[in-house]
């Protein structure tokens, strides 16, 4: 078993946003998101997963394949599908993990 308090010791960018791997296997990944406030993450998908985002700490404008925005905080829990496209602009300290499944070159 593996455990980590994920909210321990947060490393942040200074230009860009930090995202930092808990657990990379064939089977999925686990990865850990730090945004400063302003700090965005351009529009992209994950074309072979869907991507699970649970929201650690902070706020944050998450915007989905129908480019609606949606400020979501702690204990949030999005669900984007496989190929949707997203986008994501911390609107001040923003921490959230995201989980895929598989990891194709692992």
């Amino acid at each position: 078993m593996k455990v980590a308090n994920l909210l321990e010791n947060l490393t942040f960018g200074d230009k860009d946003p930090h995202a930092e791997p808990f657990h990379v296997d064939r089977q999925g990944r686990a990865i850990l998101f730090t945004l400063k406030p302003g700090q965005s993450i351009r529009e992209h998908n994950a074309p072979s997963s869907p991507f699970f985002v649970v929201v650690l700490k902070g706020q944050g404008v998450f915007t989905g394949g129908d480019g609606i925005e949606h400020t979501c905080g702690p204990n949030t829990l999005l669900v984007f599908n496989a190929g949707e496209q997203h986008a994501i602009r911390a609107v001040d300290e923003l921490a959230f993990v995201g989980f895929l499944h598989g990891v194709p070159s692992a």
